[in-house]
């Protein structure tokens, strides 16, 4: 499938790997895709997250997905149904990490490890955006997979990463419109999943 990308979305994949790695992560995730569609300048998804105001926000969102770690990765949304249980996840996360440590909760793929792999492989949720960028750039009828592409993958569907873009502003629709103007869906397009 990477014979199809386009320069960007293979400097997308290549960055993420890199921000994987900075962070200490044992594979790549949809996080780091998401960081690395951020540093993209002079781009289709660069201009997109401009004019959502997402790219001006940058902090923001990178401190809303480290807050979504502290959590075990729970959504908002997970956390709030959980509070309505009764049950404080910002109390279990403080008192997890006052027996264990900062982050003690931090999804699997974000947990320091002694013995790192040289090459950090995808997540499944992460391979999971790579295909489903290949279903929309179909669905639109283009012939190469983009970064805009790989932006729509990160807004169509549930979990940690759609649900803080859509606070930021970017939804499906939005950087669709974003990016091709009111008339954006093509026949077949991969629409907002949960």
């Amino acid at each position: 499938m990477f014979e199809q990308f386009t320069q960007e979305a293979r400097r997308v994949v290549t960055e993420s790997v890199a921000h994987c790695e900075r962070a200490g992560a044992a594979a790549v995730t949809e996080e780091h895709l998401l960081l690395a569609l951020l540093d993209q300048r002079g781009t289709r998804t660069d201009f997109a997250l401009a004019a959502l105001g997402v790219a001006d926000r940058r902090d923001s969102v990178e401190s809303a997905l480290h807050d979504a770690r502290r959590r075990g990765g729970l959504t908002r949304t997970e956390t709030e149904a959980l509070a309505g249980l009764g049950i404080d996840v910002d109390e279990v996360v403080a008192t997890a990490e006052a027996a264990h440590g900062p982050g003690a909760l931090a999804p699997a793929g974000f947990v320091r490890r002694r013995m790192l792999p040289a090459r950090r492989p995808f997540s499944s949720a992460a391979k999971e955006i790579l295909k489903k960028s290949l279903r929309i750039a179909v669905g639109r009828g283009d012939r190469r997979i983009g970064g805009e592409h790989l932006l729509l993958a990160l807004t169509a569907g549930a979990g940690v990463v759609s649900e803080v873009l859509a606070d930021h502003g970017a939804t499906y629709a939005t950087v669709e419109r974003a990016m091709f103007g009111d008339g954006g869906t093509a026949g077949g397009a991969v629409p907002r999943t949960a």
